[in-house]
């Protein structure tokens, strides 16, 4: 497994989530293809960190779909199975239109100025076209609602289905990103309002567009 230059080590002090993100993104952006081995001291070494964090990383991973562990193996990452991204989908975004359904009206100021402001910063991101800063920028705007709903079961079950449609997510926000702009301004409106069933409509709508079918390019 060719491991990649020149990128940042993760601080030892950071939690394992980091670590999660940066292997989940490294599989979304392709800089470890589909059947690529993954060797996890390979990994701690690229990362700067001990193998358990690794480790823990990928079994996560593999309950998202994004890598296959088989005893005795190695890991890969996994081909991209068009259904099972579908599915995924599917949950997704039935689980957004729930939060954004039960915390419409009522999530406060501060709240809403922060999706306004992540809403900007996936605005520069797209007319720049980085899409790896648009994913952030957009994960860190649907995260709100989420969030202040405090649905753990809702939340888990995101955290095992998201990473799989985040390569669909980057090949949207690459073609057409400018219209989901539009579209997040519109969604943060109709929470705003108190619009439960049009902002519920309007966030199931967004992820259940996302096609299924694209790899990252």
């Amino acid at each position: 497994m060719p491991i990649p230059s020149g990128g940042p080590a993760v601080d030892r002090t950071l939690l394992r989530d980091d670590v999660y993100r940066r292997l989940r993104d490294a599989i979304v952006d392709g800089t470890f293809a589909p059947g690529e081995q993954l060797k996890d001291g390979d990994l701690a070494e690229w990362l700067g960190v001990s193998r358990t964090p690794v480790r823990e990383a990928l079994l996560r991973l593999g309950e998202s779909g994004l890598v296959v562990a088989l005893p005795g193996r190695s890991t890969t990452v996994s081909t991209i199975d068009v259904q099972a991204v579908s599915d995924a989908r599917d949950v997704v975004a039935a689980m957004h239109e729930l939060a954004v359904r039960g915390v419409a009206g009522h999530l406060n100021p501060e709240d809403i100025q922060r999706m306004r402001d992540a809403n900007d910063r996936f605005a520069t991101a797209v007319a720049s076209g980085d899409a790896d800063a648009a994913l952030t920028a957009d994960e860190d705007l649907h995260r709100i609602p989420v969030t202040a709903l405090g649905n753990r079961a809702l939340e888990a079950t995101l955290e095992r289905f998201d990473p799989l449609i985040r390569r669909a997510e980057r090949t949207r926000f690459k073609a057409d990103g400018q219209s989901s702009v539009a579209r997040h301004n519109d969604l943060i409106t109709l929470i705003e309002s108190g619009d439960a069933p049009g902002a519920a409509a309007l966030a199931f709508d967004l992820w259940h567009t996302l096609t299924t079918d694209e790899t990252p390019k």
